[in-house]
């Protein structure tokens, strides 16, 4: 065991409301990823996590760049990384391992940069799939200071404003297929640009918009949030997107929780960041919301139990059919899960 699993292991908590049915629609799978707390994330170790106490049956893999293919044309070469899930998905598919379904959808990625190119890579890329290719994510993180590191593809600022951005966007809408936006805070608003001139494709917002708590952000979480919440406001408007709750534990948050002692518990979790998840569920409604890991990237600073009993401390006094819909069937319905 290692020395950030031995820390994880400080905190241990019973899980709550066993039985509740979970899809978890943000995690990655990877191996050789030494910039990670864990550099490998296969089946085996995914399952590990989901079988720590919830009751998770199926879940979406997210695009990270992991496998992608050495040799052919470069915009083709991240199907590389759709293969490899889809085997990983085969595989737990036949039931042999878990009840659990893992990568039941694939988000893959696609440089769309490269205009109407791209539509011969989303058909490969959906062929690939084998039926899971449910959509793209290109990271669009960036930030003007270098105490914040951008997206791994080193985007432009303003990547999903620039025209030959959009040429590949609007490949994805007729293909049925939604595109994730994983930014800062302060591009939100971008992202509602980009739903306001795409009102018939889906667009995710994922971990929140990625409000920023270091470098220049540290010790202002009280005006992050009143941006954050202005530009959520707006965004919120815009029917066709839907928002991912979670993925607020990275460092980039500024928590800080990886240097603390022990990890947090669910209650500490849940104390530190329950504004940004109520105040969206306020404006997106349970339709349009789901909970999220984003495993294996916030297991920098808790484990996959207690981070599920966080968001259900968080719920635990919603009705039923708001549970189902936060846990499960708004990420089924929008990933296109049964069909």
């Amino acid at each position: 065991m290692g020395t950030h699993d031995d820390w994880l292991a400080l905190t241990v908590e019973e899980t709550l409301e066993p039985d509740l049915p979970i899809c978890d629609p943000h995690h990655h799978l990877w191996e050789f990823k030494t910039e990670h707390t864990q550099p490998r994330y296969l089946l085996d170790e995914i399952l590990e996590d989901l079988n720590s106490g919830h009751n998770i049956v199926s879940t979406v893999f997210i695009e990270c760049g992991a496998m992608f293919k050495t040799d052919g044309p470069e915009a083709m070469r991240p199907l590389g990384e759709t293969e490899f899930v889809r085997g990983i998905a085969a595989m737990s598919a036949s039931g042999l391992y878990s009840d659990c379904r893992v990568a039941k959808g694939i988000i893959g990625t696609t440089d769309l940069k490269i205009g109407d190119a791209a539509a011969d890579v989303l058909d490969a890329q959906i062929e690939a799939g084998g039926g899971r290719f449910k959509g793209i994510r290109l990271g669009m993180a960036w930030n003007e200071h270098d105490a914040i590191g951008n997206h791994r593809t080193n985007p432009p600022g303003d990547l999903v404003l620039r025209d030959e951005f959009r040429a590949g966007f609007k490949h994805l809408g007729p293909r049925n297929l939604s595109y994730e936006a994983w930014c800062y805070h302060p591009q939100i608003p971008d992202v509602t640009s980009l739903a306001r001139a795409f009102p018939d494709t889906t667009i995710i917002l994922d971990h929140f918009g990625g409000p920023i708590g270091i470098g220049p952000y540290a010790g202002k979480s009280d005006e992050v949030f009143a941006e954050w919440r202005k530009s959520i406001d707006e965004l919120s408007t815009c029917q066709n997107v839907m928002a991912k709750l979670g993925g607020i534990n990275m460092e980039v948050n500024g928590f800080a929780w990886h240097e603390k002692p022990k990890p947090p518990t669910s209650q500490e979790l849940l104390d530190a960041t329950r504004h940004y998840y109520e105040y969206t569920i306020e404006k997106f409604g349970a339709d349009r919301c789901m909970f999220e890991s984003n495993f294996p990237v916030d297991k920098l600073s808790c484990s996959y139990n207690v981070l599920y009993n966080s968001f259900k401390r968080l719920s635990a006094d919603y009705s039923a059919d708001e549970k189902a819909k936060l846990y499960h069937d708004t990420a089924t319905r929008v990933y296109k899960l049964n069909s």
